[in-house]
C-alpha cells in the first residue's frame, strides 16, 4: 500500500465541525491526508469542465441538426474508443506511474477542448452549417480514446493514497465533488452560452483542464505495481481470467454495466426534455442538472459517513431508487415535480457509481487495480451504444418512453437480483 496513507498528523479536532453533521462518523476524514487533498483540487479543474461538456456538447448538437438520432450518434463516437482502448488503459496503470497518465490525459483533454472553441470562433461549427456536428463527433472520439487510457489511473490510485479501509470515504468524498461540479457548472455553462455563445464556454473548460494538469504534475509519485506478462495483449488478458474467478466483482461488473445501459442514455438525451417537453431552454437544462447534483451530493455524504457494511445492499437499492425515479421524471410534464424527481434520480445515481467503484476495488488484489478498473470504465462507452439506441427509438416512439421504458426494464431485474442473487447482496 502507498507510503502516503495517513501521513498527516492533522487533529480530529480540525474537522470536528463539519463531522457534526453526521455525528461521531468521520465523514471527511480522507482530507486528513494531505496526497487526498492535492488530488481533490486537482479533480475539480478535471469535473468542472467534463460536467461543463455534457451540457454543452448536446445542446450544441441539437440545435446544429434538431436529431435526437444524431445525439446517439454523438455518444457512440465517444463510446467506441472507450470499449476498444479501456483495457489497454487498465494494463497502462498497472505497469506505469499513475500520476504520469493522468497528467498527460488531462492535457490531451485540454487541446481537444481548445480545438472545438477555435473551431466554433472560426466558424467552421455553427447552428448555420448543419453538416458541422461531424466536427464535433471526431472531438468525442478523442475525447473518449483519451478518456479509456486515463480513467482506469485515475480511479486506481485512490487505494494507493489512503489505503482500503479508507476506500468508501474517499471514493464518497471524490463523488460528492463531481456531483457538485455537476450541481454548479451546468448552470454556468448555461449562463456562459446565454450570455456569451458555446466557444466561451470550450475557452473556459480549455482553462480548467490546463489548471487540473498543472495540480496534478505536483502531487507525489505513488508506487507502481510491475506486473507479469511479455506484452500489453497478455496482461489484458491476464485481467479479464482474474475478474472471471472472481465471483464479486464479476458481479458487481456485470450489474453495473446492465444498469448504466438502461439509466444512462437520460443524461445525453436531456437537452430534448428541455427544449420540447418542458420547454425551458438552456438555463433550465442547467437547473435541472444542478439539483441532480445537489441529490447526489446528499447521497455522497451519506455513502462517506457510513461503515464498511451492507454495501452491497446499499447498490442494488441505490439503483432500484435511480430507476424509480428516472421513470417518474421522463413522463412528468411538470417543472416542479421534474426538479423533485430528478434529485432522486441524483441521488440513486450516486449510490451506483461510489458503492459500485469502491466494492471493485476493495474486492481485487492491487496488482489487478487498474484492469479491474479499467472494465469498469467500459461502462461510459457502454453508456454511449446505451444512448445511440435511445436515440433511435426516440425518433420512433418519443424520448418518454424511449428513456422512461428503458429505467422500467431495471426495476424487476433489481427486484429479482435482491432476492436471488444473495452473493452480491450480502457484500460488505
Amino acid at each position: 500500500m502507498s507510503e502516503f496513507k495517513d501521513k498527516d498528523t492533522t487533529s480530529d479536532a480540525a474537522v470536528g465541525g463539519i463531522r457534526g453533521i453526521f455525528g461521531s462518523r468521520q465523514t471527511f476524514k480522507s482530507f486528513k491526508n494531505p496526497v487526498y487533498r492535492l488530488y481533490y483540487v486537482a479533480m475539480a479543474g478535471y469535473y468542472a469542465p467534463m460536467s461543463m461538456q455534457m451540457l454543452g456538447r448536446s445542446l450544441l448538437v441539437y440545435r446544429i441538426t434538431g436529431s435526437a438520432t444524431i445525439l446517439g450518434i454523438m455518444s457512440l463516437a465517444f463510446a467506441l474508443p472507450m470499449l476498444c482502448l479501456s483495457l489497454l488503459g487498465g494494463v497502462i496503470a498497472d505497469r506505469m506511474s499513475k500520476k504520469h497518465v493522468i497528467v498527460a490525459g488531462t492535457a490531451g483533454a485540454a487541446l481537444v477542448s481548445l480545438g472545438i472553441a477555435l473551431a466554433l470562433t472560426l466558424g467552421y461549427i455553427s447552428p448555420e452549417r448543419p453538416g458541422s456536428w461531424w466536427i464535433l463527433a471526431v472531438a468525442g472520439a478523442l475525447q473518449g480514446a483519451i478518456m479509456a487510457l486515463m480513467v482506469p489511473a485515475r480511479l486506481a490510485i485512490i487505494p494507493e493514497i489512503v489505503g482500503r479501509e479508507e476506500l468508501l470515504n474517499a471514493v464518497s468524498l471524490n463523488t460528492m465533488l463531481m456531483n457538485g461540479l455537476r450541481m454548479l457548472a451546468p448552470a454556468l455553462a448555461g449562463f456562459l452560452v446565454v450570455r456569451f455563445d458555446f466557444d466561451t464556454l470550450y475557452y473556459v473548460m480549455t482553462g480548467c483542464y490546463l489548471t487540473s494538469a498543472i495540480v496534478f504534475s505536483f502531487m507525489p509519485r505513488t508506487g507502481t505495481v510491475a506486473t507479469p506478462g511479455p506484452n500489453a495483449l497478455a496482461q489484458m488478458k491476464e485481467g479479464l481470467n482474474y475478474v472471471r474467478h472472481n465471483t464479486p466483482v464479476l458481479l458487481i461488473l456485470f450489474f453495473t454495466v446492465f444498469a448504466v445501459v438502461l439509466t444512462m442514455p437520460y443524461y445525453v438525451l436531456m437537452p430534448i426534455f428541455t427544449e420540447d417537453i418542458l420547454m425551458v431552454g438552456a438555463g433550465g437544462l442547467g437547473i435541472l442538472m444542478s439539483v441532480s447534483g445537489a441529490g447526489a451530493i446528499i447521497g455522497s455524504l451519506v455513502l462517506a459517513s457510513l461503515p464498511n457494511k451492507k454495501r452491497g445492499l446499499m447498490f442494488l437499492t441505490g439503483n432500484l431508487l435511480l430507476s424509480l425515479a428516472l421513470i417518474g421524471f421522463s413522463f412528468s410534464g411538470s417543472w416542479h415535480l421534474s426538479l423533485a424527481l430528478i434529485a432522486f434520480v441524483g441521488l440513486g445515481d450516486t449510490a451506483r457509481m461510489a458503492l459500485g467503484n469502491t466494492l471493485l476495488q476493495y474486492y481485487t488484489e492491487e496488482e489487478y487495480h487498474g484492469r479491474v478498473m479499467s472494465i469498469f470504465v467500459m461502462q461510459f462507452g457502454l453508456m454511449g451504444f446505451g444512448a445511440f439506441g435511445a436515440g433511435l427509438l426516440t425518433e420512433v416512439v418519443g424520448v418518454q418512453w424511449a428513456v422512461g421504458g428503458l429505467a422500467a426494464v431495471l426495476v424487476p431485474v433489481t427486484l429479482l437480483v435482491l432476492a436471488f442473487v444473495p452473493r452480491l447482496r450480502r457484500l460488505d
